[in-house]
């Protein structure tokens, strides 16, 4: 058999990374790609990451011929299954042909358009795409967090196998490493395995090529039925349990024993003929001890060739060590690739993926609030800028820290605060857009951001400034003499006209009180005037005296 390079077994160990996790019903490969149906209930972001593990993506149905593929793995089942087409958070765009959607892949391109006719193109529909038998596979919108009977992945490759030749009589079957196989694959993907009947030999495909087994034993133990080692010449081999051999007609196959030459050995791991002799062999990862029958662990991350490539980092295990992507790198296609971390959308304005990492950026009008650098705070930068009003209600507007806002004829605007006016440095300030400086004359020292405390060996007071310290009103302490102004970031409904409102009312209204005391005390006057004259006028009449003449 030819020896297998070592390029082959740094590759390969690679490309084993993806294998493992969700198990598909059913699939199909044709040219550089494969695609699988999982029938396992999941929302769309579940979905999305469960293909995105597995070192895939949702299936793009962006042709004619991906279109049928869905007739070849969704025809013997029913219920809505994801794809991978959705919207993030712009309204749709009914004028484009994927109106305002994209893949998952991030772009928009697509040479097949097949929306539902009830497409809604309402800024509230949803924004997740599925598909199913039922509705003759047409791209129909559903909430992405609702659950949907399973989900379509696809995957990409390069260098793919052929079916191998078939001899009268025999038969191949294969087996992907996305978890489904058969006997009629017409494009194999790197590390398929496929195994020949009746014999049971078993091959791997790698760089188009079929390796026939034993292959590296890092890789499905080499094929081997019972576990793969290696002889001291480092050429791949199988080997079988105490009373067992290999059988000669697939070198993979465990058959019962004839010669009991290695029994007397006791071999802790397995025995090889070497020469006109046996000798004893261990597990790969494994070396032989001195005893020559037992065998030690001899390899782990302390070898910095471990795990050479990009991104790939070394963690030891029981019996070695094993390669795996760093923190944010997931294994794609057998290398490490960065995760996208913007796909989840963790910032609260705009996301910039980095390698490892991601960046988060803010609107016009906005800046990164350093207290927590994924959300935005209002931002103005100069003496006056245009408010930030609620669209539905003019009336409710919010400035930046350290402005105010004023009603204009038809807007309102956020005008700078002049700090300074209110006195909460000890000595110098400087009034700056949304904040203010304190500093301190030569001979002092700037003290929790406002005060200035006389240096005790500097008698020098002159009125040069020693410095300044910049710093925003929210994280300036409260002085002891003067309060301290509230924070603007969500200013009061009541605005600067509605403030002037107020008070021209309050004025009128203790005017009308005025007027109604002063009212009331010159009526009390004139009653009292007038019982008064009343008064007079009856003892007048009381005192005249009455005679009649007598004629």
């Amino acid at each position: 058999m030819k020896k297998v390079t070592g390029l082959f077994l740094v590759v390969l160990v690679f490309l084993m990374g993806g294998s493992g996790g969700i198990e598909p019903n059913s699939g199909y490969c044709i040219g550089n790609q494969c695609f699988t149906v999982v029938q396992d209930p999941s929302d769309f972001t579940t979905a999305r990451n469960q293909c995105r593990d597995q070192g895939g993506h949702l299936m793009t149905v962006r042709s004619t011929v991906s279109h049928d593929i869905l007739f070849i793995l969704l025809g013997n089942f029913m219920g809505r299954f994801w794809i991978g087409l959705h919207r993030k958070t712009d309204c749709p765009d009914a004028a484009a042909g994927l109106k305002g959607f994209q893949w998952v892949t991030k772009d928009s391109e697509s040479e097949l358009f097949n929306w539902a006719p009830s497409f809604d193109s309402s800024c509230s529909s949803h924004r997740c795409v599925s598909v199913s038998k039922e509705s003759e596979f047409k791209w129909i919108q559903e909430p992405c967090g609702e659950q949907a009977a399973g989900f379509l992945c696809e995957y990409s490759f390069s260098d793919p196998c052929k079916s191998l030749p078939v001899a009268e009589g025999e038969s191949v079957t294969y087996m992907t490493p996305m978890g489904f196989g058969g006997e009629d694959v017409l494009s194999l993907p790197p590390r398929s395995i496929a195994t020949r009947v009746p014999y049971e030999t078993k091959y791997i495909c790698f760089s188009e090529q079929w390796l026939q087994a034993p292959w590296s034993c890092e890789i499905f133990e080499g094929g081997c039925e019972h576990k793969g080692a290696v002889d001291p010449k480092q050429v791949p081999s199988c080997y079988c349990p105490s009373e067992q051999t290999v059988k000669c007609a697939n070198k993979v196959k465990c058959g019962v024993a004839t010669d009991d030459s290695c029994v007397a050995l006791s071999c802790e791991h397995a025995c090889y003929k070497n020469g006109d002799s046996y000798a004893c062999r261990c597990d790969h990862g494994f070396k032989l001890a001195e005893d020559g029958r037992s065998c030690v662990d001899f390899k782990d991350c302390t070898d910095q060739r471990q795990c050479p490539g990009e991104n790939f980092m070394c963690i030891n295990t029981i019996v070695g060590f094993q390669c795996v992507c760093k923190d944010r790198y997931l294994m794609t296609g057998g290398l490490c690739v960065d995760e996208d971390e913007c796909v989840s959308a963790p910032c609260e304005h705009m996301c910039t993926n980095t390698p490892g990492s991601y960046t988060c950026s803010c609107y016009d009008g906005y800046k990164v609030d350093p207290e927590s650098p994924n959300k935005c705070k209002l931002h103005c930068g100069k003496e006056e800028c245009a408010a930030e009003c609620d669209s539905n209600d003019a009336s409710q507007c919010y400035c930046p820290d350290g402005y105010i806002a004023e009603e204009r004829n038809d807007h309102t605007v956020c005008i700078d605060i002049d700090e300074c006016s209110f006195n909460y440095c000890d000595q110098k300030c400087e009034n700056t857009f949304g904040s203010y400086v304190c500093t301190c004359s030569l001979g002092y020292t700037l003290v929790d951001h406002f005060r200035c405390v006389k240096n005790e060996d500097d008698t020098d007071t002159d009125g040069e400034f020693e410095g300044s310290e910049t710093n925003t009103t929210q994280d300036i302490p409260t002085t002891p003499y003067l309060p301290y102004p509230d924070p603007t970031r969500q200013p009061s409904a009541v605005t600067v006209g509605g403030l002037v409102g107020i008070i021209l009312l309050t004025v009128f209204f203790v005017v009308l009180v005025v007027f109604l005391a002063h009212y009331i005390v010159n009526r009390r006057g004139k009653m009292e005037s007038t019982s008064a004259l009343k008064a007079h006028e009856g003892e007048v009449h009381a005192l005249q005296q009455v005679t009649s003449d007598t004629y």
